[in-house]
């Protein structure tokens, strides 16, 4: 642009006043302009309202558990939370008096994108939210869940929550135990075409693992994630820190009895792949009856 008008400067013999007007004229037609799309959020919130959170929603619980992968009692309690935490979440008008998103929305469109992994711009048809307004949602929500909820849940166990797990455990027939243990593989959708071979394992597709412990109740208190889809569940427990703190001498004492023998290490149930270490109670290879075949299955069900 810089050059043209001194061009057109230096060699027009025309009026300078005019080479001016007609370089703006064009630049103005050329200019573009950037579409503002009319999304009414407010009907967009009320839709997703009616649908699953009046007292008589459209949709039952069981289809807002399978759409939300959560009931929607523990929805509203994440929702009040993160609304006093943080006030972008709060409904607010905008410079034009016009009524903003509402918690629901923003809310909705951040756990479907971690639930579902779809991209930002696929909220906008349902929710009424667009692409950076839905990628601003996430970061927040997910900035205020861990800062809220991290002192409860990720974190290792006291002697409190041991307590309770053992009671559990005890009660449901297994005294000593702490939890399930097992692993998991997320497909990596836009994996790098040069990794695809480190990260695909027994499924022929790239994936990341996850090492989880969980109570029966699915408190999960330990996550180890990253590892390459190509390892199996003993390679990912022998980089994972699950038993850092029982190796340092440094884990809270548990005690308790089987038939007389008195035991001061907890146990996790796992499947048949784990080694034959104390801290592990397996499936039985051949169960005989019907008890024996309720306690062989492993923590997936198996």
């Amino acid at each position: 642009m810089g050059r043209s008008l001194f061009k057109q400067l230096l060699f027009d013999d025309s009026d300078e006043d005019e080479i001016m007007r007609r370089i703006l004229k064009g630049s103005t037609s050329r200019r573009k302009c950037r579409r503002y799309i009319e999304c009414d959020r407010l009907a967009g919130h009320k839709r997703l309202y009616l649908d699953y959170f009046s007292d008589t929603p459209v949709y039952p619980p069981n289809l807002f558990r399978r759409r939300f992968r959560m009931s929607r009692s523990l929805f509203l309690r994440i929702q009040s939370k993160v609304e006093i935490y943080e006030p972008y979440f709060i409904q607010k008008r905008d410079n034009a008096q016009k009524w903003g998103l509402s918690s629901l929305q923003k809310i909705t469109g951040a756990l479907r994108m971690l639930a579902y992994k779809v991209t930002a711009d696929f909220m906008d048809e349902y929710v009424r939210i667009g692409e950076s307004t839905a990628m601003e949602s996430l970061k927040k929500f997910v900035k205020a869940v861990v800062d809220i909820f991290s002192k409860e849940y990720l974190r290792s166990p006291n002697n409190k929550d041991i307590a309770r797990l053992l009671a559990n455990g005890e009660r449901r027939g297994f005294p000593g135990m702490l939890g399930s243990i097992d692993c998991m593989h997320w497909k990596w959708k836009n994996c790098p075409v040069a990794w695809k071979g480190q990260y695909s394992g027994y499924i022929r597709e790239p994936t990341i693992v996850l090492e989880a412990v969980a109570s029966f109740d699915l408190w999960i208190w330990h996550a180890f994630f990253g590892l390459p889809g190509s390892n199996n569940d003993i390679n990912v427990l022998e980089r994972s820190p699950v038993f850092s703190e029982l190796e340092q001498g440094r884990a809270p004492a548990i005690n308790y009895s089987i038939n007389g023998h008195e035991y001061t290490i907890g146990y996790y149930l796992a499947d048949g792949i784990y080694p034959k270490w104390s801290t592990f109670v397996k499936k039985i290879p051949s169960p005989q009856g019907h008890k024996k075949k309720i306690i062989c299955k492993s923590p997936r069900g198996e």
